[in-house]
């Protein structure tokens, strides 16, 4: 299956994903829940991430509860190719409730960003671009030089798995299958500098992590 296939197919998986996801869940109990979950994500980050009011913040890959929930005060730009299906077919999304946010409803790779960024954020989305390459290049040329490009991703910690699993879908969200150090590579090979590499959760396939680049 070519890599356009791969990624239509994870898309349509993706919109029945949170629908199955969210359809017991009331819409304050979850905003609730994830905010919560945003802001200790913040915290754990901690001293390698300063945002201050006013920043100009992009949330790329933002789904129905991105990181963007929880920033009220700064000018905020997200972006998702799937948000007016999560508009029309998701209760707990509603556009009108973030007002500092402006949505856009296109792929990561079609985004032009009419000016840098303070802070790009792209939060355990990067595998689930069509062009993982061309996607890192638009979210480095998003940020502004000092700027500050944050990443969550989902890191394989076996070889062996991650090269059965590029072969076959034993992952079918996601298009991309890549370990830490690849990711990594993935932004200092762009001119950005690694400040923090945050391991949040570890599992037995992949680990997930937070990393926090400087834009040189």
């Amino acid at each position: 299956m070519n890599k356009t296939l791969k990624w239509q197919l994870a898309q349509r998986i993706e919109l029945l994903w949170w629908r199955n996801y969210l359809h017991k869940k009331s819409k304050e109990e979850y905003t609730a829940w994830k905010k919560g979950y945003w802001n200790e994500l913040l915290q754990k980050v901690g001293s390698s991430l300063k945002i201050k009011p006013k920043d100009k913040i992009l949330d790329a890959g933002c789904g129905p509860a991105g990181i963007f929930m929880v920033l009220p005060n700064q000018e905020v730009t997200a972006v998702d190719p799937l948000l007016l299906d999560y508009q029309n077919k998701l209760s707990h999304f509603s556009p009108a409730d973030y007002p500092n946010v402006q949505f856009h409803d296109l792929p990561l790779e079609q985004f032009d960003a009419p000016n840098a960024y303070d802070v790009v954020f792209c939060m355990n989305a990067i595998n689930h671009v069509s062009d993982i390459e061309g996607s890192f290049d638009r979210l480095v040329d998003s940020v502004q030089t000092g700027g500050t490009l944050v990443v969550s991703i989902d890191a394989h910690n076996y070889q062996f798995l991650k090269r059965l699993f590029r072969l076959l879908p034993g992952d079918i969200l996601h298009p991309h299958q890549y370990d830490l150090v690849e990711y990594q590579g993935m932004l200092t090979e762009r001119g950005c500098e690694l400040t923090s590499c945050q391991l949040i959760q570890k599992n037995r396939i992949f680990d997930h992590y937070v990393l926090v680049a400087k834009k040189k």
